[in-house]
């Protein structure tokens, strides 16, 4: 991939991590088994223009669209979907896409998550 990718606020990269800690630790005390990979989803606030951009370089990170969403207030958001493990270190690799993403395409990332990989039969 030739795709030049911008270096991310590391005093932003630190706050989403003081949330991301607390997703895993949700996950963590409902049994899940962090490094089985599963379906992830992705969420990022913006407009249509915004959001074609993000399709365009996201795909190049394995993302797919899942679905687009207008709230109450009138924000849109654009859900993305990747197969991957929520171990941390793969976590903090993909909020950092994710924060790069934001950068790139005047988006605003809105957070990631999914279900407890348990090895439960559902």
């Amino acid at each position: 991939m030739s795709l030049k990718l911008p270096k991310v606020d590391e005093a932003r990269m630190a706050a989403e991590w003081e949330a991301d800690k607390d997703i895993l630790a949700q996950l963590a005390a409902n049994g899940d088994k962090a490094r089985t990979p599963r379906l992830v989803d992705v969420s990022f606030r913006g407009d249509d223009e915004g959001f074609e951009k993000v399709l365009n370089i996201a795909s190049k990170f394995g993302f797919v669209e899942l679905d687009r969403e207008t709230d109450e207030e009138g924000d849109q958001y654009l859900f993305l979907e990747c197969e991957q493990a929520v171990d941390p270190e793969s976590i903090k690799a993909l909020t950092r896409k994710c924060l790069q993403i934001e950068i790139m395409c005047g988006v605003e990332y809105d957070g990631w998550g999914c279900q407890a990989a348990t090895g439960a039969a559902h």
